[in-house]
């Protein structure tokens, strides 16, 4: 029997990441003799920093000693810290935060600006995350992440004893993720303020991807083991269908026997996985029922 393989719409490069990974290349075509280097990785996709990499961009962890050229902050966003050090090390600033990002950033500043406590739901490791905390915390100490109910209750007392909460979310966080957190802090705050930070094409990529996995036996989801809105979108098919996770086509041969038993698949990816990368895992699934 052949196969029926979907391929999401909503898969591959949003906006903030083809705007990203577009200006690092164009600024190194322009500027050949500058050193370029990124501070953290651009994007969660081993791949393209690769590819940067033989391009001669340099990912650096922390800004190199000695050294002038051109510093691009990553996706992700920095914080205020950062981008001023940037500047007085004498590089040259291109700030690559991603538009929706910024946005977080901004509204986060307004509540912390407000007076209210304010609460980031996400992942306090995430680049992302510390960069919009780093921002708030410019105006306000009364700031906590939390990415489930229990992280949250810890800081019950402190929440309880401020009139005013305001929430923001990580750009690529679970809405049912945002709903669980909201739905305990009507239980002990007064005042809630909510801005839905979660961003269009995560919105959109969810969606596409539950409707799917609905009517289909198996989802492949395509992207890197740490890109947050990739593993979302793999925890949230888990409970669905069955799903699974790769980073490239390659590691398809792991799940053959899935693939072989499996007569309808659909195919999904992060936001920071390269069209190429997503092609090359249709082929093998499309060539293996021949």
């Amino acid at each position: 029997m052949s196969k029926n393989i979907q391929l999401a719409k909503f898969a591959g490069f949003c906006y903030g990441v083809k705007r990203a990974v577009e200006t690092v290349k164009m600024l190194k075509a322009e500027n050949p003799n500058k050193k370029i280097f990124i501070l953290g990785e651009l994007i969660h996709n081993s791949q393209v920093i690769k590819e940067l990499d033989d391009l001669g961009v340099m990912t650096v962890d922390v800004l190199p000693e000695n050294e002038t050229g051109i510093c691009v902050v990553r996706s992700h966003g920095a914080s205020p810290q950062v981008l001023d050090e940037i500047q007085k090390r004498g590089f040259q600033l291109v700030d690559l935060t991603c538009p929706d990002v910024k946005k977080v950033q901004q509204q986060a500043i307004q509540l912390a600006k407000n007076g209210d406590f304010v609460v980031i739901v996400g992942k306090a490791e995430h680049p992302e995350v510390i960069a919009i905390k780093a921002n708030a915390e410019q105006y306000t100490n009364k700031i906590i992440v939390a990415s489930n109910v229990a992280q949250l209750d810890a800081y019950a007392a402190q929440i309880k004893e401020h009139k005013k909460v305001g929430v923001v979310v990580q750009t690529t966080q679970r809405i049912e993720t945002l709903q669980s957190i909201l739905a305990y802090l009507v239980t002990i705050s007064k005042e809630i303020h909510l801005v839905n930070t979660i961003c269009q094409s995560t919105s959109m990529r969810q969606k596409e991807a539950k409707e799917l996995a609905q009517t289909n036996d198996l989802v492949v989801v395509v992207g890197s083991k740490k890109s947050a809105n990739t593993t979302h979108l793999a925890e949230i098919l888990k409970d669905i269908t069955k799903t699974i996770h790769i980073e490239n086509d390659d590691e398809l041969d792991i799940y053959s026997d899935l693939l072989l038993s499996s007569n309808n698949i659909a195919i999904t990816a992060g936001a920071s996985t390269p069209q190429n990368v997503i092609n090359n895992v249709y082929k093998k699934i499309e060539g293996g029922q021949k």
